[in-house]
């Protein structure tokens, strides 16, 4: 890491929950300069018995973003690390989901941590160092039924990420991708209220296999704990010379090897075994 004069302060996104909230603590804990936000910062207000600095974001909102880039660079002379960690699933049916709630979906998982990205990276390049550590998921890499939006939202950030790491590494910053597995978190409870009631719906008994799917998932014994996820993230944000790619869970593994080395017909079978759906009737 550079020398005194360079900032180290740690934005972090998302933090009323799950991955975000635990990162914030852990790294605060740990000595970090931390702004924990959260679209109402109400929701955060405990995390500043943990050493946190509280700030109001919303990534999709431009006034917002550009407000709290702008206090930690008036307070700390920039953003030393960013942690695009707010994100949520959108469950359904491609045909199904109203194209609003698509757009919702990717201004919140892409198009925020984009314009986040940007505003950060000016500073980053003054003090030649930064970290960007974009969460993403397994899910990035592989797509399962049902979930095609969110997916798509996570290749996006993946993508991204590729092409980040490349422009940026002459100014000394860092971009780490992180692609956790399933993580006991208001995630599922989340994905699966987006998802539209059954009904008449030609994908109703899709939807129902989905929904068992995800809850066996997140409440299966291969989830893990947020705290996993944040201390790997404190690790890619501390590291010499981190990885490029963190994987977290062994269920992630093992799905990636099998995504991996299968053909496209071979792992759609696969998932024809998980999420076995009944011929349509008309």
């Amino acid at each position: 890491m550079a020398d005194a004069a360079v900032s180290k302060a740690v934005l972090i996104t998302g933090c009323s929950t799950g991955i975000g909230r635990a990162t914030a603590i852990r790294l605060a804990e740990r000595g970090w300069t931390v702004y924990a936000t959260a679209r109402n910062i109400g929701s955060i207000a405990d995390l500043a018995d943990s050493g946190c600095k509280l700030l109001p974001l919303d990534v999709c909102d431009e006034a917002s973003m550009q407000a709290a880039v702008s206090t930690i660079e008036t307070a700390e002379g920039g953003v030393g690390v960013l942690v695009n960690n707010a994100g949520y699933s959108q469950d359904g049916a491609i045909e199904e989901v109203p194209i609003d709630e698509v757009r919702r979906q990717f201004e919140t998982n892409v198009f925020g941590l984009a314009r986040l990205t940007q505003l950060v990276l000016p500073g980053m390049r003054r003090q030649g160092w930064g970290r960007i550590i974009n969460i993403s998921s397994m899910g990035g890499r592989l797509t399962f039924p049902g979930g095609g939006y969110y997916h798509a939202t996570k290749h996006a950030v993946e993508a991204i990420s590729d092409a980040l790491r490349f422009e940026v590494r002459p100014f000394g910053i860092d971009v780490v991708v992180i692609e956790p597995g399933a993580i006991r978190t208001a995630f599922e409870e989340t994905s699966l209220s987006t998802m539209s009631p059954n009904g008449d719906s030609p994908y109703g008994e899709l939807n129902e296999v989905v929904t068992k799917r995800v809850q066996a998932t997140y409440r299966g014994r291969l989830a893990a704990e947020p705290s996993v996820v944040a201390k790997v993230i404190e690790k890619a944000a501390s590291a010499r010379r981190p990885k490029t790619r963190y994987v977290i869970t062994a269920g992630a593994r093992m799905l990636l090897m099998t995504r991996r080395v299968l053909p496209d017909r071979a792992f759609d079978a696969l998932l024809r075994t998980q999420f076995r759906v009944g011929k349509p009737s008309d």
